[in-house]
């Protein structure tokens, strides 16, 4: 959206570095911008994201209203479009990316609902 070149390398560098990063979206009650930590796996030019209560949790509700998401790698940001995934076979995708990153027995413990998942494209 709004991210020049610079940036963008920063940005995807400090993703390739990072465990965990802030997301920033618009509450859609609020009107307002939030931010929280998340894991997130980068995949090219792509974040995959994973809402730890699934298709209930409060950022993915907020971004089905708004697809507006700030990305932030330890100073390193940027705005971008989050695009809901519903269907099954690309969820399930990114949970086992997820698991390969995080080991499986975390993503468990963590992430109660995997019924839904958010790319994000870094251009």
């Amino acid at each position: 959206m709004s991210t020049s070149k610079d940036s963008l390398k920063e940005l995807k560098e400090r993703l390739a570095r990072y465990r965990e990063a802030n997301i920033g979206v618009i509450g859609r009650k609020s009107g307002k911008w939030t931010s929280r930590p998340v894991w997130f796996v980068l995949e090219g030019d792509k974040v995959l994201l994973l809402p730890v209560e699934g298709s209930v949790t409060q950022w993915y509700k907020n971004i089905l209203e708004n697809p507006s998401i700030r990305i932030d790698a330890r100073g390193a940001r940027g705005e971008f479009r989050a695009v809901p995934v519903t269907d099954a076979k690309s969820v399930k995708s990114v949970v086992e990316r997820f698991r390969e990153k995080y080991g499986a027995k975390d993503v468990k413990k963590y992430y109660s609902k995997l019924d839904v998942a958010v790319f994000v494209l870094l251009d």
